[in-house]
């Protein structure tokens, strides 16, 4: 093992050699769940790509891995755009090489919890475009250099909204439930070009945002009803992130992995 191994192990942090010097992309990596995932990516050798709207935010997620010694860079782009989503790769290839890894983190959208029939069609829209489109489009711009490379590993991003019926609104349980069948279906037809396309389906996860607006009530109760006894970190899902993008997880492919604490078993 390399002293760079041993270092990241005495560290806490899980290793995968494999995946050292690996180029990664991550989008929404500006916060919570993704800003987790760039940060164990860059610890386990890889040179990061962090996406995202909120450039004061990306660079902030940058200069935290830049300063523990990691390679990364900050890409400001709109997922929802396939010309940003364009630029970007072409600048990722530029500054660090072809892209092995993609993580298509990125959602938005206005929808809020509501009956479904006063919900607007702008809210509707914005939601399927913010996290269903975003993930086609992210993905569209970096499938097809992994195509003709050989290899690659894409994981995207559902929600437990997306299997079963929840307090989530309509059209977010509807674009991350497309989100799985998406993922499916590009693992099915991209196998024999060396590709894999794996889903994350986490329930509630305890980001910056989380703590911000929901009452710490409603985190206990959620915490009640989940076997484990307690919400997720976004650690939690980056490292189910690392293990589906390594070498650990080479003959899995179109699996939806919950990331739940038990509070969806399938």
């Amino acid at each position: 093992m390399s002293e760079e191994a041993l270092v990241r192990r005495k560290a806490g942090v899980t290793t995968y050699p494999d995946l050292a010097d690996k180029v990664a992309v991550v989008t929404g990596g500006s916060g919570g769940i993704g800003t987790a995932t760039s940060r164990l990516l860059a610890a386990n050798g890889c040179k990061v790509a962090v996406n995202g709207r909120d450039k004061a935010a990306i660079d902030a997620v940058v200069a935290k891995i830049q300063d523990q010694g990691g390679q990364a860079i900050g890409v400001a782009a709109d997922v929802t755009h396939f010309a940003a989503i364009e630029g970007m790769r072409e600048r990722v290839e530029s500054e660090l090489g072809p892209t092995d890894l993609l993580f298509a983190f990125a959602g938005g959208g206005i929808a809020r919890p509501g009956p479904t029939a006063g919900m607007s069609e702008e809210e509707w829209r914005s939601t399927i475009d913010g996290n269903l489109t975003a993930t086609f489009l992210t993905i569209r711009g970096f499938l097809p250099g992994m195509i003709e490379r050989g290899c690659g590993s894409v994981v995207t991003m559902a929600s437990s909204a997306a299997r079963l019926p929840t307090g989530a609104p309509a059209p977010y349980a509807a674009a991350k439930a497309g989100v799985i069948m998406f993922s499916r279906h590009l693992a099915n037809e991209v196998g024999d070009n060396g590709v894999r396309v794996n889903c994350l389906a986490p329930h509630t996860i305890l980001t910056e945002r989380i703590r911000r607006v929901m009452p710490e009530d409603r985190q206990r109760q959620i915490e009640a009803e989940i076997p484990m006894g307690r919400l997720g970190t976004p650690e939690d899902v980056g490292l189910a992130a690392l293990f589906l993008a390594s070498d650990a997880s080479s003959w899995i492919t179109g699996v939806t992995l919950d990331v739940s604490g038990g509070g969806i078993m399938s």
